[in-house]
């Protein structure tokens, strides 16, 4: 069953793109993303082809403690795609309604020890298998996430953008780092909370890895500092750099 709700991490599961062993884990409840990637996974899962992985999936979900799964479901942002596979198991949201957890401060800093990480660090977490890997994009330091979104398996960069400790500080830099996966860049301009903060709008637009179609529709958004840097910057397409040019003629609104 469809569980309603898109993230880089439920989308490549939602493909097919996922490997058996990522998806038992996932069915396992081992992933840790946040708790509505978590159950979105789970009710995924729960018709997966592979018997054994659905099987699984609905074995972790059977274990869900009963009155902290009905205050999830009565959070605004559960779908009704999920709340209505619940209510198929006789489980029914929790008359008052909860609030939607965010384990992250808001000022971005989730009170992580970051030492620097040297070479044979970084070589180290590269040769990790793909499962590893993962749950450290899951659960690891802001360091291991800043490598790991631009791991070559896109679904480990998936899973460092679904992650619970990831932060808008975070994604901010990610839309302007220009050895990312174009999937990555996609994804976040796809995410509208991340879409609100001025400084990824403004990464985006200027990273020459994000794909034209998206940089061009933010180029509206931009302040005229901001497009007038963009008018002169020879790694951005050219289109974009002409639609900047169009909107600097309109006088854009002051955006920063």
């Amino acid at each position: 069953m469809d569980p309603g709700i898109r993230s880089p991490l439920i989308d490549l599961f939602r493909r097919g793109e996922a490997a058996r062993d990522v998806r038992l884990l996932a069915a396992q409840g081992a992933l840790s993303p946040s708790e509505l990637d978590q159950v979105a996974l789970l009710v995924l899962l729960s018709d997966d082809t592979d018997a054994e992985i659905s099987a699984s999936a609905r074995e972790t979900l059977d274990k869900l403690p009963l009155d902290p799964l009905r205050a999830f479901l009565a959070r605004a942002d559960v779908p009704s795609e999920i709340r209505g596979f619940f209510a198929s198991r006789n489980v029914l949201p929790a008359e008052r309604p909860a609030l939607a957890a965010d384990s992250r401060s808001e000022n971005g800093d989730d009170g992580e020890d970051e030492e620097g990480e040297d070479e044979d660090d970084r070589q180290a977490l590269s040769s990790l298998p793909i499962v590893e890997r993962m749950k450290l994009a899951m659960k690891g330091t802001r360091s291991q996430r800043a490598q790991l979104i631009r791991d070559s398996n896109k679904i480990v960069a998936a899973a460092v953008l679904s992650s619970p400790k990831l932060t808008e500080t975070e994604v901010e830099a990610f839309s302007k780092m220009a050895n990312v996966a174009e999937e990555v860049l996609r994804a976040i301009s796809m995410n509208r909370a991340w879409m609100k903060n001025y400084g990824v709008v403004a990464g985006l637009t200027r990273n020459p890895k994000t794909p034209p179609g998206i940089s061009m529709h933010l180029v509206q958004r931009l302040n005229e500092r901001d497009l007038k840097m963009l008018l002169t910057d020879r790694n951005v397409p050219e289109a974009v750099r002409m639609a900047a040019k169009k909107f600097l003629r309109k006088g854009p609104k002051d955006a920063s």
